[in-house]
């Protein structure tokens, strides 16, 4: 038995346009919903205040079933402890880990994670783009079957990944990327970003059905520097070789630095960082899947300096033998009559990201051998 990352979120500085609204974390209840992929009967749950100013203070913290909005299946409402105790503090820069549980999670369900709060930082930890409805209510109701007063947001707070106890068959795949990978374009609640799609797909197919999905993208990222959240090149090896029982890793990245860029050197600087990920991932025997950027023809990154930067991107991506396999996610969504292009019926809207179709056609395109070498 091991342990392996059933469900996470990478973490940045909160901006101040997406902090908490009111009534604000301190001294109240934070309520948070997430889509794990893997079930399992003994699982850990993660919390992090790596950018924070000052300690966190949780006084509860409760997992149960999500049932809808804020409401939980009061019969799966269990304690989380940390070190036999209620009640905790997290310091300004590190992660938590709450004790072990013994859990009857089921795999692909909902999970409802409550925090009640005393004191919390400034510079608030998080994830931005969860695309998932949290729920924020003044005082302490982590073990209220519902949070009848609580206001909304469309971030994630703190909470950073659950791992599940699993067999020695289990392992996990990290997706490696920015807003394509993190969702945008997809349905508020629906779990339909293209890795929730991926670890549907595993789940079903059965050589694959032990192999969980953790969804490391960042909205805005780049790889190299800029960007929203810390560069993947500063982040690779906490959000890919970090989490516990990763086995592989999908890189789909760099659109955000070929959009910032005035030249083809950044085709350069991008190859190198890939091939210095595939060295990192190689030392802890993780198989390097990648994946090439996506048509942007019409959007905001659209010109033919860009348009020229992708293609060769692309070919190296392709061609060079340096990943261990390419997932073709280029090919499976552009139009075949302007290939610089996204399908329409995979257009958001922006002409950059993909709708929830879109992410489906995606993992659908994704060879799921890979999985089970």
């Amino acid at each position: 038995m091991h342990w392996v990352g059933t469900w996470s979120s990478a973490q940045q500085l909160t901006e101040p346009a997406n902090r908490p609204p009111a009534p604000g974390l301190s001294e109240s209840t934070l309520r948070q919903i997430v889509c794990v992929s893997q079930g399992g009967a003994r699982l850990r749950v993660r919390f992090s205040n790596e950018y924070g100013d000052a300690p966190i203070a949780v006084r509860a913290a409760r997992v149960a079933r999500s049932i809808g909005g804020s409401r939980i299946d009061p019969g799966t409402d269990t304690e989380l402890t940390f070190e036999g105790r209620a009640s905790t503090t997290v310091p300004a820069g590190a992660d938590l880990l709450s004790d072990s549980l013994d859990y009857a999670l089921p795999p692909l369900a909902r999970v409802a994670v409550s925090v009640a709060f005393g004191e919390t930082p400034k510079a608030v930890t998080g994830h931005p783009g969860s695309r998932t409805t949290s729920y924020l209510q003044i005082g302490e109701g982590a073990h209220m079957d519902a949070l009848g007063s609580a206001s909304t947001t469309e971030h994630w707070y703190f909470l950073a990944g659950i791992d599940v106890l699993a067999d020695s068959s289990s392992a996990a795949v990290v997706t490696l990327g920015d807003s394509i990978t993190d969702g945008r374009g997809s349905t508020t609640d629906g779990c339909d970003r293209w890795p929730d799609a991926l670890a549907r797909r595993l789940r079903e197919n059965a050589a694959t059905s032990a192999v969980a999905v953790l969804n490391q993208g960042i909205g805005g990222n780049a790889v190299l520097s800029g960007g929203l959240g810390p560069p993947a090149r500063q982040r690779f090896s906490r959000d890919v070789l970090a989490p516990s029982g990763v086995r592989w890793a999908v890189v789909l990245e760099g659109v955000n630095d070929i959009g910032a860029s005035h030249d083809l050197s950044v085709v350069g600087n991008l190859i190198d960082a890939y091939r210095g990920f595939i060295e990192l991932a190689h030392r802890r025997d993780v198989r390097v899947y990648g994946a090439p950027i996506l048509p942007f023809g019409g959007s905001q990154y659209d010109s033919v300096e860009h348009e020229a930067a992708r293609q060769e991107l692309n070919r190296f991506i392709r061609t060079s033998g340096a990943f261990d396999a390419v997932i073709d996610f280029d090919a499976a969504v552009r139009d075949p009559r302007r290939p610089s292009w996204l399908l329409a019926e995979y257009d958001s809207g922006d002409h950059l990201h993909l709708n929830a179709a879109g992410y489906r056609a995606m993992a659908a395109a994704i060879d799921l051998t890979l999985f089970s070498q």
